[in-house]
């Protein structure tokens, strides 16, 4: 069941166009922000600009669930995670020039709830770089 979910998470994300989505690992770049989360990874984001943000589907509300974001560029990017309609994590980042930042939250299982997810970036700039990660570690 968990193989369909991050089918669904990487079917969700793919549909925005977001580059190094559902890749494996030897397939991310070298200046993709976070490494990919392999098998506890439900979401994945290398490395976008600017305001962004993505849909998933296929949490499982028995584990607890990660977001992290690193970021980069000389100004902050506002993180929102709503699930099923409520706001379930809000954090900011601050994005140095030349070297990343990163920021994260972990929720407790079943703050997250089955179903779909969304992750919201607005940067203070267009030129901020950052990427993403949701995670449900076993």
């Amino acid at each position: 069941m968990r193989r369909i979910s991050t089918a669904l998470a990487v079917t969700a994300l793919a549909a925005f166009g977001l580059t190094g989505v559902g890749a494996g690992a030897a397939a991310a770049a070298a200046d993709d922000l976070l490494p990919h989360p392999g098998p506890e990874g439900l979401v994945w984001v290398g490395e976008r600009t600017g305001d962004g943000g993505v849909v998933s589907a296929g949490v499982w509300e028995s584990l607890p669930t990660v977001l992290t974001v690193a970021c980069e560029g000389g100004g902050s990017v506002r993180v929102t995670m709503e699930s099923q309609g409520t706001e379930v994590a809000a954090f900011s980042v601050d994005c140095p020039a030349g070297t990343a930042g990163v920021g994260s939250v972990t929720m407790d299982a079943g703050v997250v709830r089955s179903g779909s997810f969304s992750v919201a970036v607005d940067a203070s700039a267009e030129s901020i770089r950052w990427g993403l990660t949701v995670t449900q570690p076993e």
